[in-house]
């Protein structure tokens, strides 16, 4: 079975109850992680989630068979859960495929990989498979799904909270929740005791949005702007922003840029493209500039690079929590020296 962002809500209860493996890939890391949740959610019995990454699978691709056919720790169900970078969990989803006795439900986050890649073709044409690929959104879908959670939370929202919600946590629906988790429990908000939240709720919560807290680190890093970049870091401390959710915002913008760079190709003009983009809504007028400064610093191998180094990044500021800050400081230095590099 095939999926994308438009149709997944619609298969994805079927998929639940006649599927066993799930590759959920393409540059919209947040929208496939989500995807994966409502599976795991829609599973008759999950029970016990094991999580494993890509480097895991690549060390040992036979553990992932192993995993997927032991017995839960407490002796009930399990699914195996999976973060994967690229093509990283290819041969272990072969050897997982190739076993005789049942496996529990495997859901694999693959951001890096396609719908065309070495993964989604072990698993396309299989009955018992899901592959979903998944684009980077746009604010105006973003802003739909805003409201759509805002509803489930018990809170009532206007599309202009909803787009400053969607905006500020970097179109990532997993930011997106958190917000809206901590605004509907500030108003004592419940699916049966909604409460209409205005701009002044989301004030009082003290959430830091996209326009005050990510655009200009991510802007000066991904620009190459490296005399701005340790006025931005100190900002960064002074708000207190999460070390992940600021790299989150950093993986959505490599993610939007690689989406634009497939659409520009080779020898494409930069200037008509963006423009067009910005015409549809699938830009903000505000981002065009450092977009356009961005796109001609991380193309071809070095967007890859790029992609893998905040992948890297990612496991990095997991494993290492009360260091979190000061590695991610340390990273954004290298990419800023990077790009700054290709003046």
């Amino acid at each position: 079975m095939k999926a994308t962002q438009r149709d997944f809500a619609g298969q994805a209860a079927k998929a639940a109850q006649t599927a066993r493996t799930f590759l959920f890939c393409g540059p919209d890391e947040a929208g496939g992680r989500d995807a994966a949740d409502t599976i795991a959610g829609l599973l008759a019995d999950a029970g016990e989630r094991i999580e494993l990454t890509g480097a895991d699978l690549k060390r040992d691709p036979v553990r992932l068979g192993d995993e997927a056919r032991s017995n839960s720790l407490f002796g009930g169900a399990r699914h195996i859960f999976v973060r994967a970078n690229g093509e990283e969990a290819a041969e272990a989803v072969e050897i997982l495929l190739s076993g005789e006795a049942e496996a529990c439900p495997v859901l694999i986050v693959a951001p890096g990989a396609t719908d065309k890649g070495k993964t989604a073709k072990l698993l396309a044409d299989r009955k018992d498979a899901l592959v979903a690929m998944f684009w980077p959104p746009d604010l105006r879908s973003v802003a739909a799904q805003v409201r759509t959670l805002a509803g489930a939370a018990g809170l009532r929202i206007d599309g202009a909270l909803a787009e400053r919600i969607a905006r500020g946590s970097g179109l990532d629906t997993r930011l997106a929740r958190s917000e809206l988790e901590k605004l509907a429990l500030f108003l004592d908000a419940s699916p049966q005791s909604p409460r209409t939240a205005e701009a002044s709720a989301l004030d009082a919560v003290g959430a830091t949005m996209e326009d005050d807290g990510f655009a200009g680190i991510v802007n000066a890093v991904l620009g190459g702007d490296t005399a701005r970049l340790p006025g931005e870091l100190r900002r960064m401390r002074e708000l207190g922003l999460n070390a992940v959710a600021v790299l989150l915002a950093f993986e959505r913008r490599a993610a939007q840029i690689a989406a634009l760079a497939a659409k520009l190709g080779k020898g494409g003009d930069i200037g008509p493209l963006l423009e067009a983009e910005k015409n549809a809504r699938r830009i903000s007028w505000k981002d065009q500039a450092d977009l356009a400064n961005q796109l001609r610093r991380w193309r071809g191998r070095r967007l890859e690079r790029l992609v893998g180094r905040l992948a890297e990044m990612h496991r990095q500021l997991f494993a290492n929590t009360q260091t979190a800050e000061l590695l991610l400081a340390q990273g954004l230095s290298e990419i800023a020296r990077a790009a700054s590099a290709r003046n």
